[in-house]
C-alpha cells in the first residue's frame, strides 16, 4: 500500500515540476539563463526534496517497518 501512495505523491510533486522545468529549459535556450537556471533548479530540488525528506505523516508507517522486521523473521535467515 505505501508503494501505491508514493507513487501518488510523485505524480502530485510531477504536476509542479515538470512545466517549472520545462518554462525554466525554454527561458535558458532563449537567453535568460539566471531565470531558467532557476525554475529548472527549482524543479530538480522538488523532485529530491520530495524523495529525501521524512515528514511526519511518514514516521507510523517507518515504525511499523522496523517493528515488523525485528518480530518477525524469514524463514530462510532462521535456518542459518
Amino acid at each position: 500500500m505505501g508503494g501505491l501512495i508514493d507513487t501518488i505523491k510523485l505524480a502530485g510533486i510531477l504536476v509542479f515540476a515538470i512545466p517549472a522545468g520545462l518554462a525554466g529549459l525554454e527561458l535558458a535556450l532563449r537567453g535568460n539563463t539566471l531565470v531558467g537556471g532557476a525554475l529548472v533548479g527549482l524543479a530538480i530540488m522538488l523532485v529530491v526534496i520530495d524523495h529525501y525528506l521524512t515528514t511526519p505523516g511518514d514516521l507510523p508507517g517507518m515504525v511499523v517497518s522496523r517493528v515488523v522486521g525485528k518480530a518477525v523473521r524469514d524463514p530462510e535467515e532462521s535456518e542459518e
